[in-house]
């Protein structure tokens, strides 16, 4: 079987490689500009400042063959199925960050804390939910 996924935006970084992006958002990342595409400002509309979302992106620079690697890409660390780890290396690169919305501007919204590159495309973003919801 064979599944589309159409990005809704892409993510505009001042990091522009792999090799000088932190590998979490919490270590260092600077805050980013997520653009969306103008068929998605209905469902930006209700994002606000300091609202804790999920951006789900599309790691379009990984190695799809990966299925193991050293984490964090140390290799003093054992070799480990990609499953188990935060690799953009995966065969299904589907990259996971949450980040708090710091400013909206139309149909542009600044977030803290994620570290995607340049021009990695958004395929989704989601609400943190707290125990109360």
């Amino acid at each position: 079987m064979t599944y589309e996924i159409h990005p809704i935006g892409v993510v505009e970084s001042p990091l522009t490689d792999r090799a000088s992006a932190p590998k979490q958002g919490v270590e260092g990342a600077p805050s980013t500009w997520l653009t969306f595409d103008p068929a998605m400002a209905e469902g930006i509309r209700d994002l606000t400042v300091g609202d804790e979302v999920f951006v789900l992106t599309w790691l379009h620079l990984a190695d799809r063959s990966v299925v193991a690697v050293h984490p964090r890409d140390d290799p003093r660390n054992p070799l480990t199925g990609v499953f188990s780890t935060r690799s953009a290396d995966r065969p299904n690169p589907v990259g996971l960050h949450r980040v708090r919305v710091l400013a909206i501007d139309g149909l542009r919204v600044r977030v803290a804390d994620l570290e995607a590159v340049d021009g990695t495309p958004i395929v989704d973003v989601k609400p943190v939910l707290d125990a109360t919801r």
